[in-house]
């Protein structure tokens, strides 16, 4: 399939140049005019495409060369951005920042990748003549890179027209505008990045004011243009997924707590035949009615460890229900959750988890074992057979002495690797998360295995016949 898509890519020199605060600016000052742009973020990040869809009210989805592969970042982009919609992608990190000092997987491989012209976000405090050096440093590093254009941020606006004119005259690039420091509106971090969409009280307010000063001082026209001058996008049919009248049910876990999920791999979830009921395990005492799966995506358990541990109904039947074969999917924050016990964020105090293994988890004050890897799986589980391989990612801060050992992963240009994840017929549990849009056949095995379970065919714990103790190490 092929057409044109309109589309471009905000990129920087670094994390923190405000990439987030100029992409939802631009979302929502084209939502303002009466737009409907589509929203995309490079790489594995789960937090701001929860900014995004906020400003959009729809998904924003994950455009991941490494989880997902070229052909699946090409599709969707033209499944999900409709006729008459442009695309934004948020880059990510440093514009050539990929794997292991590469520029693999990084936003420059994107924009390289799906042809989208590249727009660069850099930070005017306190440069002169140095922001057309950086510019031109940044688009001549590589003869494809692909930056069309200049957004300055944090610019004094007295300074903007001398800054445009040194940048355009210097390097060619065209300046399509500026931000001006806007510390009313600065997003909070925490360790994992920035704070949840739904944990900022006044978001909407922050949205509109930064729309607002976009629409005063952005070529907002120009960018659109620009987004409709790149080239037609070409992707491979998708693979048809199995025809079953089987919809097994899978809860999935979503609140304030459980919030790091893929769109397009629930999507892909859905597509081999799955129905995904949503419930809080924060607010709901039993997992939803007629489930026969459990999907435990990441997020912040740490942070509601106290509200978490008072929920002992729902605990107890989760506890229950997986020592008893319900396949479950159990990624970073969903595996912290079934744990014996989880320090919490604040003082370091330990609650009752639900139990599934026996292990611990605590803070360790740092970033254990993080970024891309390939899994190898030592034995067949419920995601894949033995010595199959899933990409994955992992960045966690928490950690348990027993992490699994299900599979062997290998840092991708490094000769690092580590054994993660307990992974049994009926169970994958551990920190790293996989992108099932990248990897449809374990979606597949994932969903029948859950319509095995619903028809009676699975009926033992998540270390075969052996139970739960096994499990737990």
């Amino acid at each position: 399939m092929t057409r044109k898509v309109p589309r471009l890519l905000l990129c920087a020199p670094a994390s923190g140049g405000g990439k987030t605060t100029v992409t939802c600016a631009l979302l929502q000052a084209l939502v303002d005019r009466g737009a409907a742009p589509v929203a995309y973020k490079c790489g594995p990040d789960y937090i701001d495409p929860m900014f995004h869809s906020e400003v959009i009210g729809a998904k924003s989805r994950n455009l991941d060369l490494f989880l997902m592969g070229e052909a699946a970042v090409r599709r969707s982009l033209l499944e999900n951005t409709p006729e008459g919609s442009a695309a934004v992608i948020e880059g990510v990190m440093g514009y050539y920042d990929g794997i292991a000092m590469s520029s693999r997987a990084s936003a420059y491989d994107l924009a390289r990748t799906t042809g989208t012209p590249a727009v660069l976000v850099a930070d005017a405090r306190g440069r002169a003549l140095t922001a057309a050096a950086l510019v031109k440093g940044m688009a001549d590093f590589r003869p494809d890179a692909n930056i069309r254009g200049v957004i300055l941020n944090r610019c004094p606006p007295m300074l903007y027209g001398r800054l445009k004119e040194s940048i355009e005259t210097e390097t060619g690039v065209k300046v399509y505008g500026c931000l001006p420091d806007l510390p009313e509106c600065a997003l909070e971090s925490r360790h994992l990045g920035l704070v949840t969409a739904a944990e900022v009280g006044d978001l909407r307010q922050k949205l509109h004011r930064v729309a607002e000063q976009a629409e005063r001082t952005i070529d907002i026209d120009g960018l659109l243009a620009l987004a409709a001058s790149a080239p037609a996008l070409e992707a491979p049919e998708r693979p048809a997924a199995p025809i079953s009248g089987e919809r097994p049910v899978i809860a999935l876990a979503r609140d304030k707590a459980f919030c790091f999920y893929y769109a397009d791999g629930l999507s892909e979830l859905a597509r081999q035949g799955a129905e995904l009921a949503e419930f809080s395990p924060l607010e709901d005492e039993k997992l939803p009615e007629g489930c026969s799966g459990l999907y435990l995506g990441g997020g912040y358990p740490e942070v509601y460890a106290e509200e978490l541990a008072r929920n002992t109904a729902l605990l107890e039947e989760i506890r229950r229900r997986i020592s008893q074969g319900l396949p479950t999917v159990a990624e970073c924050g969903g595996f912290l959750y079934l744990q014996s016990r989880l320090s919490d964020a604040g003082g370091g105090q330990d609650w009752p988890m639900a139990g599934v293994f026996s292990g611990k988890a605590a803070n360790t004050g740092r970033l254990s074992r993080f970024g891309y890897i390939e899994m190898t799986a030592r034995a067949d589980g419920l995601l894949c057979r033995a010595g199959e391989t899933l990409p994955a990612h992992e960045f966690h801060y928490w950690d348990t002495a027993a992490p699994g050992g299900g599979f062997r992963a290998q840092k991708p240009l490094s000769d690092r690797g580590w054994d993660c994840a307990w992974h049994t017929p009926t169970l994958y549990a551990g920190f790293p998360h996989v992108h099932f849009s990248g990897c449809p056949q374990a979606a597949r095995r994932f969903v029948e295995a859950c319509a095995r379970y619903e028809k009676g065919g699975i009926r033992y714990g998540p270390a075969g016949d052996r139970g739960r103790d096994r499990a737990g190490g």
